[in-house]
């Protein structure tokens, strides 16, 4: 058995792997049902409550745990290459799978960034062993400048999943039409990280009175939702698949819902803290409260949750934001913007979303799976006979303190130290690898 990190192993993959006592989630109806899961060689061999006698291998008692597909957060930043110092491939792994994710996105806006098939490779080739899927967004323009497209053909070769120059917006409007019409040719998405940057110039808070109490500038709504409307009239102009990162504003959610009306290729995510904090928390946690798109007002949380229940809102992603303490550690304008989300998202989810009824625990469960999955062009992962083995398993009703001495990141810039949420992860399986989170079986 190999120790992984302080509170995680990796079991003998070797033999076979027995999940008792589970409740697993039918993410179609909702239904829970109690099941035990035989995995033999990575694929799901039995399925159902099994009476065996003399098992040879790992047997783990999932009793209280609900077994879903793995988790796919389609929006983290894992610094690799350029700013190991604040994140790396595999500490980002270790965070991911800590909170029940066996598949992530991660961003471009590295350095150099990822605009080169090289870099597409050489991020998928330190995954090919490993327990967690790795799918790269590769930029829309040559180092990220919104210059000059990439050559996207040759990037989804490479294996890029989707495109965006996130972290900036592509303000040049003729070069966006130019990547949503390959987009549609290429059938993958483009990812916009909407915001006028005129608007946005010098902002550090969403603008109104927090920001004016505090002395801070301020960011208008205006800035992401005129950049929301442009993209949305290219893609209808287009046919182009356009996906709306980190969604913020009432006035994003609307706009978003008004195009899906009309059936257009559009869907957008939702990062857990912008269900989960106003603009009121830069006043208590500082820097650690200051991303980009930022917290906003109460009635833009009122929003997001109403876009998540009726469905505008598709998927949940965490943004992932590492950046050091000495970075955060300085005047609220200097510091970068961005927090870490990874090790939160399921619990902040299931606090927020699922305990309080806005969404079904299967709701929220296919918005972090299924639906990321389907937006990318992949196939979802199924929990069925001869399948292979893609899944996490948690205890939806423990509560668990964040501690970021326990993080996994290697940054620990997060303003939920200290809060309580629900949900502590048991476990993930892929790829014929199993992770326990707890030091003994449990």
């Amino acid at each position: 058995m190999k120790i992984h990190q302080n509170n995680q192993k990796f079991l003998d993959i070797t033999k076979q792997l027995l999940l008792k006592n589970g409740r697993l989630l039918d993410l179609n109806s909702g239904d829970l049902q109690e099941v035990d899961i035989v995995i033999i060689g990575g694929i799901i061999r039995q399925l159902g409550k099994i009476e065996i006698v003399d098992f040879q291998g790992e047997i783990l008692d999932l009793t209280g745990a609900v077994i879903t597909p793995g988790l796919f957060d389609m929006h983290v930043h894992f610094r690799e290459p350029g700013d190991e110092h604040k994140e790396t491939l595999m500490t980002g792994a270790d965070a991911a799978m800590a909170d029940g994710f066996t598949a992530v996105c991660t961003m471009p806006n590295t350095d150099p960034a990822t605009d080169n098939p090289e870099i597409v490779e050489s991020i998928k080739r330190k995954f090919e062993q490993h327990l967690l899927e790795v799918y790269p967004v590769a930029a829309i323009s040559k180092g990220r400048l919104g210059r000059e497209l990439v050559d996207m053909a040759e990037l989804k070769r490479a294996g890029a999943v989707a495109f965006s120059d996130d972290g900036s917006p592509v303000t040049n409007t003729r070069l966006m039409r130019q990547a949503m019409r390959i987009s549609r040719e290429l059938a993958l998405p483009i990812i916009e990280h909407c915001e006028d940057t005129y608007l946005f110039q010098g902002g550090a808070m969403h603008e109104g009175e927090i920001a004016e109490e505090l002395g801070l500038p301020g960011i208008p709504a205006l800035a992401e939702e005129l950049m929301v409307a442009r993209n949305i009239m290219l893609a209808e102009e287009t046919g182009g698949r356009l996906h709306i990162a980190h969604v913020s504003t009432a006035g994003s959610v609307e706009l978003i819902r008004r195009a899906k009306e009309k059936r257009l290729k559009i869907t957008c995510e939702v990062a857990p803290h912008h269900f989960s904090l106003t603009h009121e928390a830069v006043k208590t946690y500082g820097t650690d409260a200051k991303m980009n798109p930022p917290l906003r007002t109460r009635k833009d949380v009122d929003a997001i949750l109403s876009g998540l229940k009726d469905g505008t809102i598709d998927v949940i992603a965490s943004d992932h934001a590492p950046h050091t303490a000495e970075e955060k550690n300085q005047p609220f304008i200097q510091a970068p913007f961005g927090i870490i989300g990874l090790e939160t998202m399921l619990g902040l989810t299931l606090t927020k979303l699922v305990r309080p009824g806005v969404l079904s625990l299967a709701e929220a469960i296919r918005k972090m799976s299924w639906q990321p999955a389907n937006i990318l062009g992949l196939e979802p992962s199924r929990i069925e006979l001869n399948a292979m083995a893609n899944l996490c398993f948690f205890n939806p009703e423990v509560p668990w303190k964040v501690s970021i001495a326990e993080l996994k990141s290697k940054s620990k810039n997060t303003p939920f130290e200290g809060w309580t949420l629900f949900g502590k992860v048991r476990g993930v399986v892929n790829k014929n690898r199993i992770l326990v989170m707890d030091s003994q079986k449990p």
